[in-house]
């Protein structure tokens, strides 16, 4: 509950530049008296801009700074919420908005826009027209509820219940649901990028292992190719081994035959040199006696028939030399062969052995691989954290929609309201009959009226006279607040009634509302405005007149 505690202002309209002051929760009721223009309607206006930043009354903001002094235009609010006391100062020439809880200046970093709406919202949980309706009742400037729009109604009725939360959290909850929107759109194109990554990566990775496959097999497809030559070769090897061998010991064949041909050659050499000698010689040259020459013809015969067998044989000999060295030429031919074979099956081999540590190596290059691999699975990493989030964002989508069906002016709040209709059709029926006023007053959902008299005619507000329409207009303002106090949060002591006693009510009437404002409780602190002092002094508590003094409204 809200009870205002003191209001003051100075350069307000015609007050001058000293404070006037009023105590708000002192007397139950107060009665507030003054010739026109002299400023006891001022404390509607004070109320209201200083809460506000409006006056109640159809008057510019300019306006409302004293046109003598124009400058140092300040209004202060002082009231209790449970154990905090709150100050609101707001003014003008220079601009003033403060807010004091417990007499500590809230933080005013936010804009003036944001510094309002935490006020209406976080503190008095009322706005301007709620206000106005719960507090207020009378003046030109003010609409009673039944000439509102039944969406100003409804907004009224929330707030009176206490349910204009439900708003707020529907408006937070189309900002949140936006921004769910935005997140969800965001991180579907990322989730798209993802996964064409984790595609590309994946691909890569597969023409890495292709590539790798492809040279392994190229490799094995060469050792191959290697093994069956080597093999070929070796097997070449053998068969000119094996016909080398056939070939015997040439080496030594050729070697003995070398041997005789040189015995040969030496012997006819020596059979030459004798019978070279026995030709040129007649005497023995050592003891110088003559060679016969029976003996000189007989050896002469005998060489030479030596010399030609040597001869023979060593013709015969050189034939066999001749086929011998042909095939010993063949024969070494065929021995460089099988070394140059080896040679290539050596080097052949060595390939091969290349060829199969180069098999290996290929077989156990990873590295790159691995690499990828290991990319790849942070992309997949993070493709999974996205879907669990997007599988997050959906599912609170899911919630908040389920959230924004109850928040509807159909849902919950509808729900409230239904419970509440009766109860406040009652109260406006019982304040009705208070004041001899015998119809069936009843709203429905959509807050349109429909009042029936006792012989169940139908009626609108509109067809009544101002002084059944002002019965109305109480009957409704008491409920609001009767409703508000059983809300709490929307309750307050403070109850202002302009001239409502000066307008349309009759005799009956005057004593109808008095008794009214009687029944009210002692919690509660009533203003009126009037100009009937001679006929109301004696029914309030307190009396505050307001008078023109030098040009200056001055409360007495």
């Amino acid at each position: 509950m809200i009870i205002f505690k003191t209001i003051r202002w100075k350069n307000f309209l015609s007050t001058g530049n000293a404070f006037t002051e009023m105590q708000l929760d002192r007397n139950t009721s107060t009665l507030i008296i003054g010739d026109n223009g002299s400023g006891k309607s001022t404390l509607l206006d004070a109320i209201t801009f200083a809460l506000f930043n409006k006056p109640f009354r159809n008057i510019s903001k300019p306006q409302l700074i004293n046109t003598i002094n124009r400058k140092k235009m300040v209004v202060e609010v002082e009231f209790n919420i449970g154990s905090k006391k709150y100050l609101i100062r707001r003014g003008s020439q220079p601009s003033i908005f403060d807010i004091e809880i417990d007499g500590v200046l809230v933080d005013q970093n936010a804009n003036i826009r944001d510094y309002q709406r935490h006020l209406e919202e976080n503190i008095l949980k009322l706005n301007y027209k709620s206000f106005t309706q719960i507090v207020i009742l009378g003046s030109a400037s003010f609409t009673p509820f039944m000439q509102l729009t039944p969406n100003i109604r409804r907004e009224i009725i929330e707030d009176i219940l206490d349910i204009r939360i439900f708003t707020t959290m529907k408006d937070a909850l189309k900002v949140k649901m936006n921004e769910l929107k935005d997140k969800l759109r965001t991180l579907d194109g990322e989730l798209t990028v993802t996964k064409e990554k984790a595609n590309l990566q994946k691909k890569y990775i597969d023409t890495l292992e292709n590539d790798k496959q492809d040279r392994v097999d190229k490799i094995v497809n060469e050792i191959s190719d290697i093994e069956a030559t080597i093999t070929s070769l070796l097997g070449q090897v053998a068969i000119d081994i094996e016909v080398k061998n056939e070939y015997g010991d040439i080496e030594a064949n050729r070697k003995k035959l070398e041997n005789f041909k040189m015995d040969f050659t030496r012997k006819i050499k020596e059979q030459k040199a004798a019978l070279s000698f026995y030709a040129d010689h007649d005497d023995c040259p050592t003891c110088k006696q003559g060679i016969p020459h029976e003996f000189k013809e007989t050896i002469t015969t005998e060489k030479e028939t030596k010399i030609s067998e040597l001869e023979v044989a060593n013709t015969e000999l050189v034939v066999q030399w001749e086929s011998l060295d042909k095939n010993y030429e063949e024969y070494l031919n065929l021995q460089q062969k099988i070394v140059d074979t080896n040679n290539t099956i050596m080097s052949t081999q060595t390939l091969l052995q290349r060829l199969v540590v180069e098999k290996s190596e290929v077989e156990n290059k990873v590295g790159d691989i691995e690499k990828e691999t290991l990319s790849l699975k942070e992309v997949a990493k993070d493709l999974i954290s996205k879907t669990n989030e997007r599988t997050d964002i959906k599912e609170e989508q899911e919630y908040h929609t389920i959230a924004e069906s109850l928040l509807k002016d159909s849902g919950i709040k509808t729900k409230i309201i239904r419970q509440y209709l009766p109860v406040i059709n009652k109260l406006v029926n019982k304040y009705l009959k208070s004041m001899d006023f015998f119809v069936q007053f009843d709203l429905d959902e959509t807050f349109k009226e429909t009042i029936k008299s006792r012989h169940r005619d139908k009626f609108t507000y509109a067809s009544f006279s101002e002084g059944e329409k002002q019965r109305i207009d109480l009957a409704l303002v008491f409920t609001w607040r009767t409703i508000a106090k059983m809300k709490n949060s929307a309750s307050t002591n403070l109850l202002l009634l302009d001239e409502v006693f000066d307008s349309s009510l009759d005799v009956n009437g005057t004593d109808y509302v008095m008794q009214l404002l009687n029944t009210i409780g002692d919690d509660a602190n009533v203003f009126v405005i009037s100009h009937k002092s001679d006929q109301l002094f004696d029914k309030f508590r307190s009396v505050v007149k307001f008078e023109k003094k030098n040009n200056y409204s001055v409360m007495t």
